[in-house]
């Protein structure tokens, strides 16, 4: 509410009725802020020459930035968008041209093209249930972790990678995500 928000920043509710004219306008700029600090962490990730390790990265970055930012990922993927908002669509891009990176350099051989996207919504799905469960303190952090590096590997093998790689690359991935340097 108007109130709330107000309250929260500090100010009467005239002061947010002078920058916004309306709860809406609030709440879209509230979703561009949120999508422009996730894609803001999503574009520090390190680039390697293991596109598999800059699809986890990705992902442990998505569900860290989750976890910490409850509020402002419900107000991206929760709650309904604004009419002719596409923000998330960016987002989802970039997962699908992580995976086209890794059908590319051979991770994923059995491909096909018409799966590239399935695959991009079962890795956003697995992740966006673990923030939600952590979000909501139904599951612990570090147990959503263990959950969400266990999903991911058996995804990847059921995509064709070979299982000792793919290991590698979660470990790779998280250290990234983490800001730890390569082992």
């Amino acid at each position: 509410t108007s109130r709330r928000l107000a309250a929260e920043i500090g100010a009467s509710t005239m002061a947010v009725f002078n920058r916004f004219q309306n709860m809406a306008e609030v709440r879209r700029a509230v979703r561009e802020e949120s999508f422009a600090r996730l894609n803001a962490r999503l574009d520090s990730l390190p680039h390697s020459d293991d596109p598999v390790a800059d699809l986890v990265a990705a992902g442990a970055a998505f569900f860290a930035s989750g976890v910490a930012n409850h509020h402002l990922y419900r107000a991206m993927f929760i709650d309904p968008p604004p009419e002719d908002d596409d923000l998330g669509a960016e987002t989802f891009e970039r997962l699908v041209a992580l995976i086209r990176r890794c059908v590319s350099a051979g991770r994923f051989p059995a491909a096909q093209e018409s799966l590239v996207p399935v695959w991009a919504a079962q890795l956003w799905s697995m992740r966006h249930g673990l923030v939600t469960m952590t979000a909501a303190e139904l599951l612990p952090d570090e147990q959503a972790r263990f959950v969400l590096d266990d999903m991911t590997f058996r995804l990847l093998v059921g995509y064709g990678d070979d299982p000792a790689r793919a290991r590698r690359s979660i470990e790779e991935g998280n250290r990234a995500a983490a800001g730890t340097p390569p082992s």
